[in-house]
């Protein structure tokens, strides 16, 4: 971050003794959590949609994506816990571009209150509503067939890079949402772009059965390292990869780690440099 978006991220109030920067975050991730208590039809998102996702693939469309030694169920839920968590940019962008719109953020400007804390707080509170859903996946997975078969440890490591690939597409919903002018075009262009990509994965089939040019995409698609991370942590993979896979899925840890860090170090300074231009228009 330079010293000049450091300088914006400051409080620009000049009286600040009445709250620490921790104390702003905290408040605001209350404030945002309050909204899903209030409106709980905010969680659907989170509830609903995967268990939806879960109970087709699972049952309706698993006839028909058979895959020889694999038992699709366990194979199926490390792929949606993964799109479930890139969905997360879809809160974040809508929320912040929802208060940038309304002029909550030009109130909040108005107070004793650190400009970043807004945008901390939003991914934080965005984390937290995607954890919900991670829980509901899980308890979800338990009565359609799928375990955890490889430890606790491994179990754990395998939520702990969900939750760091969630805090990277994070930064994607704050730059959508800093740069798009109305909640329509940040709904429009993140289903554009998010929903097909989680698509073009293995999170629902092998890309082995892709044509050439799309099988390089799916295999060197961060979300693809992710699921292949998760599976081999859970041991949920079944099939050996080929040979000739793509490097990120033979070493879908590592590979995902890398994704998420270096993305995030991409993705951060464009978010920051997006949400202080249009916080001072």
């Amino acid at each position: 971050m330079t010293s000049t978006t450091a300088t914006h991220f400051q409080a620009t109030h000049p009286d600040e003794r009445g709250a620490t920067a921790t104390r702003q975050i905290g408040a605001l991730i209350r404030r945002n959590l309050t909204h899903i208590k209030r409106q709980p039809e905010m969680l659907t998102d989170v509830t609903i949609q995967p268990v939806m996702f879960v109970l087709l693939f699972a049952f309706v469309f698993g006839g028909s994506i058979q895959i020889p030694g694999v038992d699709y169920k366990q194979w199926l839920l490390p792929g949606i816990m993964a799109q479930t968590m890139a969905f997360s940019s879809f809160v974040v962008a809508i929320g912040l571009n929802t208060d940038l719109g309304k002029g909550i953020v030009d109130r909040f400007r108005a107070l004793p209150i650190g400009r970043g804390s807004v945008v901390v707080a939003r991914s934080v509170s965005s984390l937290i509503h995607s954890s919900i859903g991670i829980v509901v996946m899980s308890v979800t997975g338990l009565f359609v067939g799928w375990r955890i078969n490889d430890g606790l440890a491994r179990g754990v490591l395998g939520y702990a890079l969900l939750v760091l690939f969630g805090f990277m597409t994070i930064w994607i919903g704050i730059l959508a949402g800093s740069s798009l002018r109305s909640v329509e075009a940040v709904q429009g262009v993140m289903f554009t772009t998010i929903f097909p990509l989680t698509f073009l994965s293995n999170a629902f089939a092998r890309p082995e059965g892709m044509p050439d040019w799309l099988q390089f995409l799916a295999e060197w698609n961060p979300i693809s390292a992710l699921v292949q991370a998760l599976r081999e942590l859970w041991g949920n993979e079944g099939l050996p990869l080929p040979p000739d896979a793509a490097l990120p899925l033979q070493y879908p840890v590592i590979a995902t780690l890398l994704w998420s860090i270096g993305l995030s170090a991409i993705l951060a300074p464009l978010a920051i440099r997006a949400y202080v231009r249009r916080t001072t228009d």
